[in-house]
């Protein structure tokens, strides 16, 4: 979301890492230690340290860290956010500074760069920090910032994957699961490794903070880790191969002046064989960045189709709300955010009480997509299944329609 807002605000992001972070927390309990090996004094055996700052191992360290740098962040005229409180703001005249804390990485942006340099000066003051220059790689994201918008990719992690797991070779393939493959649990089928499938599949949920287009299938091939099959390995070894070719793609966030937020919430009706429960999927933008997505299981088995989708759309609504809160931090305000539904059925449980004897039997907590509606927070609009953009989270998809969405999301090969 930062970076979105960044790419919106066209302001370039910093990026600083603090040394030795946990080393300048204050501790307020009192924590002791023993003499470390090799530095004990002879008149002095048995007796302890008492301890005035944190050292790295101390369960105290993060929480003692984070309260001396946002104590010194906020004595400077910065304001904590309220929903994400690793975000601070300052405000002077009609520009803005956003810094992002991920315990000794800093991210920063304004819209008037003297900020940025001032903030890179103050933190320098007071604690030993690296100056990183723009931001190009942060928790393994590589990010490229240019004058069309922002890109976000994995793809030296990618490579790295393909020649740990020796799949460096062989052909590839244009979509991540075949249309026609139907995965269940394969009793009979012959077991496999499961600490290399369990390491597989670890790999590829980290991958999906860049690739949603892989997102449906690795969650599907995730519940099968306690007694994977060989049908189990060769769905995930294709995954590999789909990423094999196309190993440059990531996310692309472009400039633009729209910045509205909306939804898109679809779910495959009865698709999982083993015990008939439907799966949602859901994706968010803020105007054309796609920001948050994800692919799941659903609790309960829906008994209609309307009932899956009414289920999927409560799960897009509650991630909008928060989203809502969030973006209130970037003094940003949305009314009627628009969530797209490709069923009707489900759209008019949501917006007509008459429908109430249908839905008895529906969890309470999956109605307050209901009450948001009553009261204007979020919108219902239909959307033709050809363009319902979460289609590629519930199910395998073929080619041309799987090309179609990737690419709508924001999902490109980056040079």
């Amino acid at each position: 979301m930062f970076l979105a807002y960044a790419t919106h605000k066209n302001f370039i992001v910093y990026h600083m890492d603090v040394k030795s972070a946990f080393l300048n927390g204050l501790l307020e309990e009192e924590v002791y230690v023993e003499q470390p090996p090799g530095f004990e004094r002879e008149k002095t055996l048995g007796d302890v340290y008492k301890l005035k700052k944190a050292l790295y191992g101390l369960k105290q360290a993060p929480r003692a860290w984070y309260d001396r740098l946002s104590c010194f962040l906020l004595q400077n005229g910065f304001i904590r956010c309220k929903v994400d409180t690793t975000l601070f703001v300052f405000e002077k005249g009609q520009d803005c500074l956003l810094v992002q804390i991920y315990v000794h990485d800093i991210i920063f942006g304004a819209t008037n760069d003297s900020l940025c340099k001032k903030f890179s000066k103050l933190m320098q003051g007071e604690f030993e920090m690296s100056m990183m220059g723009e931001l190009n790689f942060f928790l393994g994201l590589q990010i490229k910032q240019c004058q069309e918008g922002i890109y976000i990719s994995q793809s030296k992690y990618t490579k790295e994957l393909l020649k740990m797991f020796g799949i460096e070779e062989g052909r590839t393939v244009s979509t991540p699961m075949a249309t026609n493959v139907k995965i269940d649990k394969d009793e009979k089928g012959k077991s496999m490794d499961e600490s290399k499938y369990r390491g597989m599949i670890g790999s590829l949920l980290y991958l999906t903070a860049s690739r949603p287009d892989i997102l449906h299938d690795v969650c599907l091939c995730a519940r099968f880790q306690s007694n994977p099959k060989e049908s189990h390995m060769s769905a995930v070894k294709r995954i590999f191969r789909y990423l094999k070719g196309t190993i440059q793609y990531g996310l692309f966030y472009p400039k633009n002046e729209n910045f509205s937020l909306k939804g898109y919430s679809d779910s495959d009706y009865a698709g999982n064989i083993d015990d008939r429960k439907s799966t949602s999927g859901s994706c968010q933008f803020l105007g054309d960045c796609l920001v948050s997505w994800f692919s799941k299981k659903q609790n309960c088995v829906s008994l209609s189709t309307a009932e899956a989708e009414y289920i999927s759309t409560a799960f897009c609504c509650t991630q909008l709300i928060w989203m809502k809160q969030t973006l209130a931090d970037y003094k940003c305000s949305f009314e009627n955010v628009p969530i797209f539904c490709d069923n009707i059925s489900a759209i008019n449980i949501a917006q007509n009480p008459v429908y109430h004897n249908r839905t008895k039997h529906i969890e309470i907590r999956h109605h307050f997509l209901r009450d948001c509606v009553s009261k204007r927070k979020i919108e219902i609009s239909f959307v033709p299944s050809q363009d319902q953009l979460a289609d590629i989270f519930t199910k395998p998809l073929s080619f041309e329609i799987f090309a179609s969405i990737r690419a709508r999301l924001g999902i490109m090969h980056i040079e």
